[in-house]
């Protein structure tokens, strides 16, 4: 079996420091107005509200020190604004409450950071668990040439559980495309699960429809060694696919997954969706149908492009789905690593650089 090389993960541009920006700036204009607010208003009328109120919102977006600067900047022009006045009891009591609004500010900037950083740390060992089972595969195997991607989503959204997994075997080629519903390290631990099944069954089993049932007695067998853990009672949408050595022909079994594309040398697109609608793996215990793999043409120059949901259901800003078959007809590219590049750069600019959802993507070309 060929050496695989860690998966790369190329996370989606971010534009987190245009609302840090806007609310620095909030907070200093609600100083500017509450001083102003007070200069032009009688000594009965206050400017408490706003003062109190800069660094509450500076709190939860900003650093400790811009919102420790923010509070005492605040305590100051409450302050001040009274010298034109008598510093009576009533300007203490407010110049006390923005002091003590300002330490509270302070205290909840201080659980905010820490509650951000247990987030940041379960999401950092979640992905590099994914990464651990995720392996990204050769450029060549068997004859075919092979890339793979897998695009984080946006920042703060949990790891998914897409995944993919390229084995030759006696059979073929054989490939493996899935989205594990959930999201964390439940969806970590059944990538797992099912990667290291298809492995051993890609290579033991003499059709693709009797791997798909390994992958499902797979599930289940983990579901009731773990005590029907919730995680395990969810689904799994899979294609597996099949490439025979020296037959222009590819074989699919979808399990509610949705269909890779065919892409011609000349720039032609096809979809191969499933023949016969079937039901996700891990759902056995609604009924059981038997797995029929469909077989369709795979013609020497061309490409097959599978992909996760992330991919066809990310979208624009008007909600508008990004169609992969739209976007790639009529193109042509040299191979596989070209083609996904083009696809993610696609992505990006429908989505204006915001994926909603992780996307796992294979592309296979036939020299």
């Amino acid at each position: 079996m060929e050496e695989q090389e860690p998966v790369r993960v190329e996370p989606v541009e971010r534009t987190a420091s245009y609302p840090r920006t806007l609310v620095r700036a909030l907070s200093a204009l609600l100083i500017v107005a509450g001083v102003c607010y007070d200069l032009l208003t009688p000594q009965d009328f206050t400017a408490a509200p706003f003062l109190t109120a800069a660094p509450l919102v500076a709190a939860p977006f900003l650093s400790l020190g811009v919102t420790v600067w923010t509070g005492i900047v605040a305590t100051a022009a409450m302050a001040l604004v009274h010298l034109r006045f008598a510093f009576d009891a009533g300007a203490v009591t407010e110049v006390l409450t923005v002091a003590t609004t300002a330490a509270l500010a302070v205290g909840i900037n201080r659980l905010v950071v820490r509650g951000n950083a247990r987030l940041a740390t379960a999401r950092e060992v979640a992905e590099a668990a994914q990464w651990a089972v995720l392996p990204e595969p050769a450029a060549r195997i068997g004859g075919l040439e092979i890339a793979a991607r897998y695009e984080a989503a946006q920042e703060g959204a949990f790891i998914g559980g897409d995944l993919y997994a390229v084995q030759d075997t006696p059979h073929g080629v054989r490939l493996l495309v899935g989205d594990v519903r959930g999201k964390g390290m439940g969806a970590v631990a059944v990538v797992a699960v099912l990667i290291g099944a298809f492995r051993e069954a890609a290579e033991q089993e003499a059709s693709l429809e009797a791997v798909a049932q390994r992958l499902e007695r797979a599930l289940a067998r983990e579901g009731v060694r773990r005590d029907i853990i919730e995680v395990f009672e969810d689904f799994t949408t899979a294609v597996l696919a099949e490439i025979p050595h020296g037959t222009p022909v590819v074989r699919l079994v979808n399990r509610g997954h949705p269909g890779p594309l065919l892409l011609y040398g000349d720039g032609e697109v096809r979809t191969l969706a499933a023949a016969e609608p079937a039901l996700p793996l891990g759902t056995g215990e609604l009924g059981a149908w038997p797995d029929r793999a469909q077989e369709e043409e795979f013609p020497g120059g061309a490409m097959l492009l599978f992909h996760t949901d992330g991919l066809s259901e990310a979208r624009d800003r008007r909600g508008v789905f990004f169609d992969p078959a739209r976007h790639l007809s009529g193109r042509v590219f040299p191979g596989p690593d070209e083609l996904l590049a083009a696809v993610l750069d696609d992505v990006l600019r429908h989505t204006g650089g915001g994926a909603a959802d992780d996307m796992a993507l294979l592309a296979v070309r036939r020299p």
